[in-house]
């Protein structure tokens, strides 16, 4: 009878994890989670060999300052307000290894164009605080019809300066998806259409996307805590599930490289005392940006393969919400920005707090076979965008 009721707990107890693993969609990367704990231990170990490990930092930021149901233009005004108040006095009190400040990146969204909003990041862009990237959201699109309308909204970005480089034809960009589904990603087809996206973005003039990871959502990929490219199937969605590492003397493939954050299980905080949590990179006011976290993300060790000890950290917020604000704003991100200064600053470690663009340009030196002190390849490839460059 004991063995009876100890099998029917265990069988119960196995039951009720299969659920919450499929309900939170963790069946799509765990099984990469798992199958990675090797590299991980193999590219901890090549750290371990190298003077001095790089930490590559960059805060991308979902910012949606739009006007919703209950959301008033003047609570818009206030998140503006904000931004423009105190993110200055709080860069001001941090400095990574090169004595630059928290260089944050705000993907403002393409379909919720607003002039004057540009204009005040763009304000906080030419005190060397951060960039602009691409956001996008849409729903029930195909090429065709997405591609004119991008190519109209970039033209409005480009008049502020935003993805507009000084020599380069076209514009160029980073992207983030709205509601996480890149490449018509999600299970139930909603929020893209598009199953040729990425070839699409690399047209318009996409650098990179830095959207994932997704989990707990449907459009999570399997391929996770990576750097890679991503070849397009214009028949199928998600195509970014599988991809090429991105290495050190490796030629480019594919149509899109993939940057994507920090994806792992937060055993320090449980459901039900046993299901860890899924830590998604996302720093919110529930969830910020803690020493523990920080140290979790920065043990991943997503790099570029064969250099091991730059190691690249891409979380991201949602920077406008009220909610999650603190977390960006204060305490909190104070917290954050000096565990990482204290942390990867000294001991043969080096911080760098990077822009979307610069990560991408170090991630190319990287390719191309460059080593020592990432700071010197900020601007690769890709020089700063016109409304900086032409202060």
């Amino acid at each position: 009878m004991v063995r009876l009721v100890l099998v029917v707990v265990v069988l119960g107890f196995a039951a009720v994890l299969a659920v919450l693993v499929v309900r939170r969609n963790a069946h799509l990367w765990l099984p990469a989670y798992v199958a990675g704990l090797r590299r991980r231990r193999a590219r901890a170990a090549a750290r371990a060999r190298s003077d001095v490990v790089h930490v590559l930092f960059a805060f991308v930021d979902h910012f949606e300052p739009v006007v919703k149901p209950g959301r008033d233009a003047a609570a818009k005004a206030g998140a503006m307000a904000e931004w423009a108040a105190r993110y200055p006095e709080l860069a001001a009190r941090h400095r990574d290894s090169d004595g630059r400040p928290p260089r944050h990146t705000w993907t403002f969204p393409l379909e919720t164009y607003e002039p004057a909003m540009l204009d005040k990041l763009v304000e906080l862009c030419r005190q060397d605080l951060g960039e602009i990237e691409v956001h996008l959201h849409h729903d029930g699109d195909t090429s065709r019809t997405l591609g004119p309308k991008m190519r109209e909204w970039l033209d409005q970005f480009a008049r502020h300066g935003v993805a507009t480089i000084d020599g380069v034809e076209g514009h160029r960009f980073a992207f983030v998806h709205g509601n996480w589904c890149l490449d018509n990603a999600r299970s139930d087809g909603r929020w893209c259409g598009v199953n040729d996206e990425l070839i699409l973005l690399r047209e318009l003039g996409c650098f990179a996307d830095f959207t994932g990871p997704a989990a707990p959502d449907s459009s999570q990929t399997r391929k996770i805590n990576s750097i890679y490219y991503a070849t397009d199937d214009p028949a199928r969605p998600r195509s970014h599930d599988t991809g090429i590492d991105v290495a050190a003397g490796r030629e480019p493939t594919g149509d899109l490289m993939i940057v994507q954050g920090p994806l792992l299980l937060d055993w320090s905080c449980r459901r039900y005392g046993v299901v860890p949590r899924i830590d998604n990179a996302a720093v919110t006011g529930t969830y910020p940006g803690t020493p523990r976290r920080i140290d979790g993300w920065v043990r991943l060790g997503i790099a570029v393969e064969g250099r091991p000890e730059w190691v690249f950290v891409k979380v991201h917020c949602h920077g406008a919400n009220v909610a999650d604000r603190e977390a960006c704003l204060g305490d909190a991100a104070d917290r954050m920005f000096r565990h990482l200064e204290e942390r990867y600053g000294a001991d043969g470690y080096r911080l760098h707090y990077v822009t979307a663009r610069e990560m991408y340009n170090i991630i190319k030196a990287a390719e191309a076979g460059k080593s020592g002190d990432p700071n010197e390849y900020r601007d690769f490839l890709l020089p700063p965008y016109t409304c900086i460059s032409r202060r």
